[in-house]
């Protein structure tokens, strides 16, 4: 049996390398597509996997089509509108089950801030934009997932390819079968939706158990949020982002400065934008544009510039921004009326 497989498996890796110029097609699967089998020959003589056994695995799962739906920008993109994107994070149903997430998790939060120097209400708010506090993380199959887009999306399959070796490794090292693990459709994974990558650089086991589990320890969940924005150069202690009045609408190229802050303060002040910041300060134009209205500007510090290592998007980082702002009100007026009605001693 063992000398028929090493058999057919040389018979596949042949026919593999008499084709690869041909392109696969989603109709044929993963099992007759060269490139695929070519990537297992790869990280068989690179990684020592069992080539056979990955082989098998690629043989039971398909191309996904609604992976490569979700995946792809709209033919026609909308118009950015921070007044359509904003009500989706910060709304009353995220406030209320972030404060509850707060109220059950608040010592391994409280560890977390004195461990990295993150705030409880960041770490909380990425979790809760993130998966709605692990209510949703996600049901694609990841090897699936990133397979697909790692062969058959090819604006960014040298990204997914480098995803799809690091969640074999990762399944590898921990013992699970790709096949069991489930995530986006992007192939993020677990309550704080880490890239296989991610993972494997950045979470850690903050419960003791001597493993990372970012499905069922929310204790490694937000110790592993935490980390990765402290690698990432957190400042702790340093605000994040300040609202800007302007006059007039700035010029084009304080925006297109990009999303990390390369901008000083004083120098935005001769040009008719000013804010509650140090003048010496470096900063990011932020605007948030809503077709019809004015647009919203605000100056990033370089701690909004981390929460965008977790999502490129100055969009993304204002939701975590504001919806953290809401979470540290509301958990501190109930943390003073907790001290109102307890009764004295």
């Amino acid at each position: 049996m063992e000398n028929t497989l090493k058999h057919t498996l040389a018979a596949l890796l042949l026919a593999a390398s008499a084709c690869l110029s041909h392109a696969a097609t989603p109709a044929t699967g993963f099992a007759g597509n060269p490139e695929v089998i070519e990537f297992v020959r790869d990280l068989e003589q690179r990684e020592g996997f069992n080539s056979e056994q990955l082989l098998e695995q690629f043989a039971q799962i398909r191309p996904n089509a609604k992976v490569l739906e979700l995946i792809k920008p709209p033919a026609s993109p909308l118009q950015r509108s921070w007044e359509r994107y904003r009500p989706r994070f910060l709304n009353e149903r995220r406030i209320n089950w972030g404060v509850q997430f707060w109220q059950e998790n608040r010592i391994a939060l409280a560890r977390a801030r004195a461990t990295y120097g993150v705030p409880e209400e960041i770490i909380v708010a990425i979790i809760g934009v993130e998966t709605e506090y692990g209510r949703n993380m996600g049901n694609f199959r990841v090897l699936e997932a990133l397979s697909t887009l790692a062969f058959y999306y090819p604006r960014r399959a040298e990204f997914f390819r480098t995803e799809l070796e690091q969640f074999l490794l990762l399944a590898r090292e921990n013992g699970m079968n790709p096949l069991d693990v489930r995530g986006s459709f992007a192939g993020a994974i677990g309550i704080p939706q880490f890239m296989p990558g991610s993972q494997r650089r950045y979470a850690v086991d903050f419960d003791g158990d001597r493993k990372v589990d970012l499905y069922g320890s929310v204790d490694d969940a937000i110790g592993s949020v935490a980390r990765f924005l402290e690698q990432h150069g957190w400042q702790a202690g340093q605000a994040i982002a300040v609202p800007a009045q302007t006059r007039g609408e700035p010029d084009r190229n304080l925006i297109d400065a990009g999303i990390q802050p390369t901008l000083k303060v004083a120098d935005l002040v001769q040009q008719g934008i000013t804010a509650a910041a140090d003048p010496k300060a470096v900063v990011t134009l932020v605007d948030l544009v809503s077709p019809g209205r004015a647009t919203e500007y605000w100056l990033g510090f370089d701690n909004f510039y981390v929460i965008t290592r977790y999502n490129r998007s100055s969009f993304y980082a204002m939701s975590v921004f504001l919806l953290a702002e809401s979470l540290r009100e509301v958990q501190s007026a109930a943390a003073s009326a907790a001290d109102r009605e307890a009764p004295e001693k």
